[in-house]
């Protein structure tokens, strides 16, 4: 049986940084959900940088339905856990019922991928303290009050951690990510 990997996101959230760890994790032969607050279809966005804008601008992305609700997460089944950048992290960190599901990854030393504003996620458990990362760099002050150290890199680990600054990294971010995950939880046999 393959492991099991984890997305949690909600709507709004950046689409490359659901869909291409999505499809590069089942690519390996891992079993991917998509957990959200509800099961439901998500409305995703497309973040650009255009000429003349101060940051980047926000288009209509794909859909995409959720599997599971965050209620319905048992943590313990899964292998890791990828947390998506975009806007929906701002709202989700509100969640307690995501708050339980990341404090238990963190507190197992699961392998945890993280972009872009994922960050303000596992901030919100304190999942930062202590911890080399890097994030969209607008989020560097929000990193530091979190305890962490900012690196404006394309991807940094530390530990079971692999965080990348947003989809520009996505290559990296994954190619990385999938040397931790497959030190703990190899993919065994054909699907």
């Amino acid at each position: 049986m393959a492991a099991k990997v984890l997305i949690v996101t909600g709507d709004a959230a950046e689409s490359l940084e659901v869909l291409y760890p999505y499809q590069r994790l089942r690519e390996e032969g891992y079993d991917v959900h998509v957990a959200a607050p509800s099961r439901k279809r998500l409305r995703f966005v497309v973040h650009d940088f255009e000429d003349g804008y101060d940051t980047y601008t926000e288009k209509a992305g794909y859909t995409w339905p959720a599997d599971l609700a965050f209620s319905e997460v048992d943590p313990g089944g899964y292998a890791a856990l990828v947390v998506p950048g975009g806007r929906a992290p701002e709202y989700l960190r509100n969640d307690p019922e995501l708050r339980k599901i990341l404090k238990a990854f963190f507190d197992a030393d699961k392998p945890v991928a993280q972009t872009c504003h994922g960050p303000l996620l596992t901030a919100a458990i304190g999942g930062l303290t202590g911890r080399r990362v890097t994030a969209y760099p607008a989020l560097e002050l929000d990193v530091q009050a979190a305890g962490g150290t900012f690196r404006d890199q394309e991807v940094v680990t530390d530990g079971t951690l692999v965080s990348a600054r947003a989809w520009p990294d996505n290559p990296g971010w994954m190619r990385e990510f999938l040397r931790v995950l497959r030190a703990v939880a190899p993919v065994t046999g054909e699907e």
